[in-house]
């Protein structure tokens, strides 16, 4: 299913308060990066707005926090909705949700993700689980797409259901996630698709997007003329993301398969029968959206069940924001989205 191209606006329509918390943001990862290619975790942990899991409902939702392991600190947050409506479904869809950041910043704690959690739990309604992966340039890949895999293996294992609302339903699982969770989200996908007979009931019937952080050697137009206007996204600040995230050898350069995604060493995903159907979230003054605009066509010419939702005025990463309108239209966009997938589930 494809929906028709938006022409751009002229303009962004994003709040001043958010630029402002944009810019912010902006600022303090540009002075958290070191030349020598570290992170300055101490000065970010004193500007980071964290939160904690809070077992007793919040505006309909509970969460918690549950440890996968502890070596590699992979944990994740888990939002299960109190209303009335998800207490009396028979069953309720699982969202398996990846952070954004570049695969350098942010963690489920993070309180713009705790809060985005709890509105997709909410509105849904369903069970989100939002993982916490490891981090570059610390854990170089693919540690963050082992983790995410090893967390969907986490919850197929029978032992570890009792975690779990009753009513939720394995077999309805999504992948979903934002920027560089968004590009997680498609490998984890790639994978369980590949790997269908790891899983006992846990079953990947849709993929969600948003705005997806994927790139390449070439520099698009949109990357090149939107560089003034997104606050967070800009070749310099990419770059140095990809090379803090890549391993050093052989092919290791922005044209790798898992961020040049259909470019010129992209895996053939044509015969992949389970990969799920996908929601590809695009932002008209994204500097990202060429690439992702690929990646949808991409998806399309290997055959696969693919949506493309524009936002024509929105910049990277306005989802996050409660105060941006667009950002609870596209919340109910992906419940559609959820509730549509599922409804073509046949129970044996």
């Amino acid at each position: 299913m494809a929906q028709q191209e938006k022409k751009p606006s002229a303009s962004s329509r994003i709040p001043w308060r958010t630029r402002i918390a944009l810019s912010f943001v902006s600022t303090i990862t540009d002075y958290s990066r070191r030349q020598n290619g570290t992170v300055n975790r101490r000065l970010l942990g004193i500007f980071g707005l964290k939160t904690s899991a809070n077992p007793n409902p919040v505006n309909g939702v509970k969460s918690f926090d549950v440890t996968v392991e502890s070596s590699r600190d992979l944990w994740f947050r888990l939002f299960i909705p109190t209303t009335d409506e998800s207490r009396n479904l028979s069953s309720l869809p699982i969202i398996v949700f990846f952070h954004g950041g570049g695969f350098v910043y942010l963690s489920p704690d993070t309180k713009a993700y705790d809060a985005v959690c709890r509105r997709f739990a909410r509105k849904t309604p369903a069970v989100v689980v939002s993982v916490n992966y490891r981090l570059a340039p610390e854990h170089k890949y693919p540690a963050q797409y082992d983790d995410g895999f090893d967390v969907l293996k986490f919850l197929d294992n029978e032992k570890n259901r009792e975690l779990l609302p009753e009513n939720v339903d394995l077999s309805r699982c999504f992948l979903a996630g934002d920027s560089a969770g968004g590009n997680l989200a498609h490998h984890v996908a790639k994978r369980a698709s590949e790997m269908t007979s790891t899983f006992d009931a846990l079953k990947v019937i849709g993929l969600v997007a948003i705005q997806p952080f994927f790139g390449g050697e070439e520099r698009t137009e949109s990357e090149l003329k939107l560089v003034e206007v997104d606050a967070l996204i800009s070749v310099r600040r990419t770059d140095w993301m990809w090379k803090a995230f890549l391993p050093p050898g052989e092919g290791m350069d922005r044209d790798h398969e898992v961020i040049n995604v259909c470019g010129p060493r992209a895996v053939d995903i044509s015969k992949l029968d389970n990969f799920p159907a996908t929601m590809v979230v695009v932002g008209g003054f994204d500097p990202l959206k060429d690439w992702q605009r690929r990646y949808y066509e991409w998806l399309k010419m290997s055959g696969k069940d693919v949506h493309l939702s524009e936002y024509p005025t929105m910049v990277h990463a306005f989802y996050i924001f409660p105060e941006v309108p667009e950002s609870t239209q596209l919340i109910l966009e992906v419940k559609d989205f959820v509730n549509k997938q599922c409804s073509k589930v046949v129970k044996n």
